[in-house]
């Protein structure tokens, strides 16, 4: 036991620690994942990805050391917690992109603040975060540009309201665009324009995201933190949808709705979100809110194909899974074939096709370690399995590979 206290004291003491004498970072190791030896060691790192918890630290350090889903976490009173080894990936931006390279992950080093999108960090918090971004800068030589919030590399494919895949999916972090802030964190520069939008990879999908986060009008410039929080009232409006409240929990069982009359549901038992009545309020659990598993959808239980994969159906990432087992790329299929697509065929959308798996080529030469993933699937003898529920000594010669692009 004394052995064992030794050693934790040890390890809250390690530190970040770079030339600049005055530039170390204390670490606290007590939600330390174990999900960090599974993980792989990044090839390159070319961003830094601030992050805002949407809730308490007493609830989101957990979550965040079973899940592995970042590398730091900085409490209400600026403690720095490792999570995973700032070396490996952790997976903290879910479906993502910038400048055309999709999974970010792969790429970057992720740090969640514990706090809202829409309120003001503590000032310690602040303190921390600036002296933490300074040694990883330092360490992986990135410029100021790229340290950038998760708002800026989140997407979402197409949904009910977006008929192309859009930025906009989270508004995670986003004051850490406002230059008041990244002042406050030493950042002299931010990203000037969205290289997806631009590129037309991506579109639009919250036009005020847009503006704060390279906007240079008053949202950008004259608003802090609290101006955030105005826009982003939880009823619904004319002009405010269940997506611009909840994001991709809109359908989740735990989002509640309570409408006008004070009758309530869940978003899970509502059937046509577009038709909700003003004044409807919207209740979003905190941890359904960030990089939430993504699923299939069916044709007929969600709607037509247009409905689902919107303009994308004939999208050469947007996949679909017959009822009979057999799948097809969108690419694949004439505007008729796609309309006469059967009941009960699964629709996965902004998902690359691997495999198949051999002896000589398993899972982890196919996605990595993301085999692993709840949103991974396998078609296993006409069954998408998905990847937190296989068994890898019996995945079957032949099986076919489902993952995020």
């Amino acid at each position: 036991m004394v052995r064992r206290r030794v050693f934790a004291a040890w390890l809250a003491g390690f530190a970040l620690v770079s030339p600049r004498a005055w530039a170390v970072v204390q670490f606290d190791n007590r939600y330390y994942s174990p999900r960090n030896r599974e993980r792989p060691v990044r090839k390159a790192t070319s961003l830094i990805i601030l992050h805002t918890t949407e809730a308490p630290a007493r609830s989101a350090l957990q979550k965040l050391s079973d899940l592995g889903e970042c590398h730091y976490c900085i409490d209400e009173g600026g403690r720095v917690y490792r999570i995973i080894d700032h070396r490996r990936e952790a997976y903290h931006a879910g479906r993502s992109m910038w400048n055309g390279r999709a999974n970010v992950d792969e790429f970057s080093v992720g740090i969640e603040m514990c706090g809202y999108h829409n309120k003001p960090l503590t000032a310690a918090q602040y303190r921390s975060l600036a002296d933490l971004i300074g040694e990883l800068k330092h360490i992986y030589k990135i410029p100021d540009h790229n340290v950038i919030s998760h708002a800026h590399v989140a997407y979402g494919a197409p949904n009910k309201w977006h008929k192309r895949s859009h930025r906009g999916r989270k508004r995670c972090g986003m004051m850490f665009a406002l230059p008041s802030v990244r002042s406050r964190l030493n950042l002299k520069s931010r990203p000037a324009v969205d290289p997806d939008v631009k590129a037309r990879r991506l579109v639009v999908g919250d036009a005020y995201l847009a503006q704060v986060l390279y906007g240079k009008g008053p949202a950008a410039v004259t608003t802090g933190p609290a101006a955030i929080a105005k826009a982003d009232d939880n009823v619904i409006s004319k002009g405010r949808s269940a997506w611009d409240i909840a994001r991709d929990a809109y359908n989740d069982k735990t989002t509640l709705y309570t409408f006008p009359d004070g009758t309530k549901k869940y978003g899970h038992q509502i059937a046509n979100f577009k038709q909700l009545p003003a004044g409807t309020r919207v209740t979003v659990r905190a941890d359904v809110r960030e990089n939430r598993p993504e699923t299939y959808q069916v044709i007929g239980v969600n709607g037509k194909a247009q409905d689902i994969a919107g303009d994308e159906v004939r999208h050469f990432s947007t996949i679909y899974v017959r009822p009979d087992g057999k799948y097809v790329r969108g690419s694949q299929l004439s505007p008729n074939e796609v309309l006469k697509l059967p009941y009960g065929t699964k629709v996965l959308v902004g998902y690359s096709v691997g495999g198949p798996i051999t002896p000589n080529r398993l899972a982890t030469a196919i996605c990595g370690n993301r085999w692993r993933s709840a949103d991974t699937f396998f078609l296993i003898e006409g069954v998408l399995v998905p990847g937190n529920k296989v068994d890898d000594a019996k995945i079957p010669v032949g099986t076919m590979v489902f993952f995020k692009s």
